[in-house]
């Protein structure tokens, strides 16, 4: 008897094999379910819902597309993709784009809750034990530069970018976990002061923090959150924070008050000292911090850490030693350091969005478009790191790879995938060749063997 080759199973080549293990996870655990649940956008339907050209934004984003015009060529010609994340097949460019710019602010603060939902749902930072540790979120603005004719474009601060337009992309990042709890779109000329409160209270919202919780999070912020406002606000609503100061002629100020300069072991030239002067402008007790180091003028640039971790606290999450007594200078030296791991936190962060994910490349002209596809990155983002947390138990060194290495490097692998006649994915095959396929295997078979899909190694 004849069959049509659509009842029979099929084998599919595609150049992202390791991304169908992220897509067949995602739709085991219905990840996208409360995005299409939530959000109602107001576009008439002919092939694809608003709904599954989200989520063709979204695997475009994953597969590497720096635009979403790549998504004709790194989605629609990629069947197995399509099928791995639920979809028999993939709008087209324009389309999604155009279901982009029909977004409003109703529906961004639908895809707002969904990410919500989606975050307490399936986050770690969400889940984090807070008895057992601290929590530590980041908070800053990095810009976003666009063209002048988009919505809210203005003049503001990008760096090396002198005179430039765009907006400023501001973000609440669970540091412990890589996770972004918010990201929010502003205008260019928004500075942080202007949000930071809007922030946490988002931030605190998303993590569903009452005061037991505040009491054990630890908001780390430059200086442009240092002002005696904002810290006050801070203090007043309970949380632990260790922040900049935010006046160069105070931190200059303060620093005279210091008794005792110690030499920095770490960094040449750096010297780090108490201040000794009273906070008596805070609402609750705090230890202030000095650290100078030379000009190229000659002259002492200062800065002034705002912190009340206590000294333990502060010594185990700079990294010291806590098995011998604590110097002066040891504490000291660990507000500073712990402060300058923050490069390592929300700006690693954004660096490597910009890089991996191509925040900053792609632009809407409509405000309420470029909000959505915020929550869009955000959603890649957090699946990205959640992905890697997935493969750690059979690939521990998995954790080393950032997310421009992860989408190039590991979710570009070619394979194949075996298609069953109802469009479900039954298995892929590895190439043996590729640089990873070994310790991929192991974990994707670990992945995915409980959602009943095999992980082969083809045959060269």
């Amino acid at each position: 008897m004849t069959h049509c080759i659509t009842d029979v199973e099929r084998e599919q080549y595609t150049p992202r094999v390791t991304l169908l293990g992220l897509g067949l996870k995602f739709e085991a655990l219905n990840i996208f379910g409360p995005v299409e649940k939530l959000v109602e956008i107001g576009q008439k339907v002919i092939f694809d819902s608003p709904t599954d050209k989200l989520k063709d934004a979204l695997i475009t984003i994953l597969a590497g597309g720096k635009g979403l015009v790549e998504a004709n060529k790194r989605v629609r010609t990629d069947p197995a993709l399509q099928r791995a994340f639920g979809r028999k097949r993939c709008a087209e460019q324009s389309v999604i784009s155009d279901t982009l710019d029909a977004c409003t602010d109703e529906n961004v603060t639908q895809m707002q809750a969904a990410m919500q939902t989606i975050y307490r749902t399936h986050s770690m930072g969400y889940g984090h034990d807070y008895d057992l540790d601290l929590q530590l979120l980041d908070i800053d603005l990095t810009g976003q530069p666009c063209g002048a004719k988009a919505e809210f474009a203005s003049k503001g601060y990008f760096l090396h970018q002198r005179n430039r337009r765009g907006r400023q992309l501001g973000r609440v990042l669970a540091t412990w976990y890589n996770e972004v709890v918010v990201d929010r779109i502003y205008d260019g000329k928004t500075v942080l002061p202007a949000v930071l409160q809007e922030l946490v209270q988002q931030g605190a919202d998303v993590l569903d923090l009452d005061e037991a919780k505040r009491a054990r999070t630890i908001l780390r912020i430059d200086s442009h959150g240092g002002s005696q406002a904002a810290v006050n606000a801070l203090l007043d609503q309970g949380y632990q924070i260790h922040i900049k100061e935010y006046s160069s002629k105070r931190a200059q100020r303060l620093a005279k008050s210091v008794t005792a300069w110690f030499d920095d072991p770490k960094v040449a030239g750096r010297q780090i000292g108490w201040v000794e002067e009273d906070p008596t402008e805070y609402s609750r007790p705090l230890r202030r911090i000095a650290a100078r180091s030379r000009k190229k003028n000659g002259q002492w640039g200062v800065g002034v850490i705002l912190s009340t971790l206590p000294d333990q606290d502060v010594a185990y999450l700079a990294g010291l030693p806590l098995d011998i007594p604590l110097t002066a200078r040891d504490v000291a030296c660990a507000h500073i350091y712990f402060y300058d791991l923050r490069g390592g936190g929300v700006e690693t962060s954004a660096k490597e969005d910009k890089q991996g994910l191509g925040i900053t490349k792609r632009n809407k002209k409509r405000f309420a478009a470029q909000a959505m596809l915020t929550q869009l990155n955000a959603l890649a983002h957090n699946l990205i790191v959640w992905f890697r947390h997935w493969l750690t138990p059979s690939w521990h060194r998995v954790l080393q790879l950032g997310i421009v290495r992860l989408i190039r490097d590991v979710f570009h692998c070619n394979g194949q995938a075996v298609i069953q006649p109802d469009d479900t994915i039954s298995a892929i095959h590895l190439s043996p060749i590729d640089l990873h396929s070994m310790k991929l295997f192991d974990a994707l078979q670990r992945l995915l063997i409980p959602i009943h899909v095999d992980v082969y190694l083809a045959e060269t």
